[in-house]
């Protein structure tokens, strides 16, 4: 089994527990071609396109907790990986000048396609010794302070802003309380309002309640197809609604949290496809998708005025969801009576 495949086999979810076998066969095939001299190899191409149709098939039928694992893969390239597969030049800033370094957020100024940028994004790791460091991607205030202080730089130098969304949500303990979570999220969505400067949000795994927002009040929010978007974990909202976490799947549905439902309400602008089996089975594949999803909307948004900008950014938050004023429901209510 050469190295990519093992790492497949190692990926694979209990739903794709059917390809396993024919990675085993792909196996054994090697092995006789090497011990006998014989050539198999378009015996192996077959299974490898039976691998990739079965595949596809698999997940053209997956539920939406299974499109939650995929979210959650822990080989799901981070925010780090895709600034280095789609930018160059990348010179990472650190700090919020007022506390610490959360390494949690990352962010600096970057080269995308002959364009400088300032790039930002929650940060997993790939281990747990890495989750560990990176906090599982959950920024304390000092993080979002830190966002905020890299898109300061990118409105006084004029430079577009793109940013890499991946969180279960804000870090909810006791320090990053005392030192103003809900203040600093709260900031980051005035400020990200007033932007003068093209800004573009890209889900590619969790997008976590305030955690998400606090990077993510982009002209264009863009989602992976298998990323994940909501205002509590589908776990959460069972745990707290029926008290019984286990009817995660029954939240899920009803919290509309995948891409194409959130496209459907309006939530999101696009839906930016994945390699078949997800982003982590293909991460170069992946970021080319998401680059030239983000070259086509930066190049509509570079057209735009600072005013036009703010005002894009106004009627795209306020057009979302369906209310009724307080007046009108009493006019319909003494009409009715």
């Amino acid at each position: 089994m050469t190295q990519k495949e093992e790492q497949k086999t190692k990926n694979l979810f209990n739903f794709e527990k059917p390809l396993m076998e024919l990675y085993k066969k792909i196996e054994e095939l090697r092995k006789v071609s090497e011990s006998s001299q014989m050539d198999l190899s378009e015996e192996i191409k077959m299974l490898e396109k039976r691998i990739e149709t079965l595949r596809r098939d698999i997940f053209s039928k997956i539920s939406i907790m299974q499109v939650v694992q995929v979210a959650r893969h822990i080989s799901r390239p981070t925010t780090l990986d895709y600034i280095g597969l789609i930018c160059s030049d990348f010179v990472e800033l650190h700090g919020d000048r007022n506390f610490g370094d959360d390494k949690a957020m990352v962010g600096g100024i970057a080269q995308f396609e002959g364009r400088s940028v300032v790039v930002v994004g929650q940060q997993k790791g790939k281990s747990t010794k890495e989750n560990i460091e990176r906090n599982f991607g959950m920024a304390h205030p000092e993080g979002y302070r830190k966002a905020l202080r890299l898109m300061r730089i990118a409105e006084r130098f004029n430079k577009p802003i793109i940013s890499f969304i991946d969180t279960p949500g804000a870090y909810p303990g006791i320090g990053a309380e005392e030192r103003g979570q809900a203040e600093a999220v709260a900031k980051n969505l005035r400020e990200m309002a007033n932007l003068t400067v093209p800004f573009i949000s890209i889900i590619t795994g969790e997008g976590g309640s305030g955690g998400a927002l606090g990077i993510g009040m982009g002209n264009k929010v863009l989602m992976l197809e298998y990323s994940i978007y909501s205002v509590i974990s589908p776990e959460g909202c069972a745990s707290i609604l029926f008290r019984d976490s286990s009817r995660a799947q029954q939240a899920a549905e009803a919290m509309k949290i995948s891409a194409k439902d959130l496209l459907a309400l309006g939530v999101i602008d696009e839906i930016i496809k994945e390699p078949v089996g997800g982003a982590h089975n293909d991460p170069e594949k992946a970021a080319n998708f998401i680059k030239h999803a983000i070259i086509k909307n930066l190049d509509g948004l570079l057209k735009l005025s600072p005013r036009e900008l703010i005002a894009d950014r106004y009627n795209k938050y306020r057009k979302m969801g369906i209310f009724a004023e307080v007046a009108e429901l009493a006019d319909a209510h003494d009409s009715k009576s």
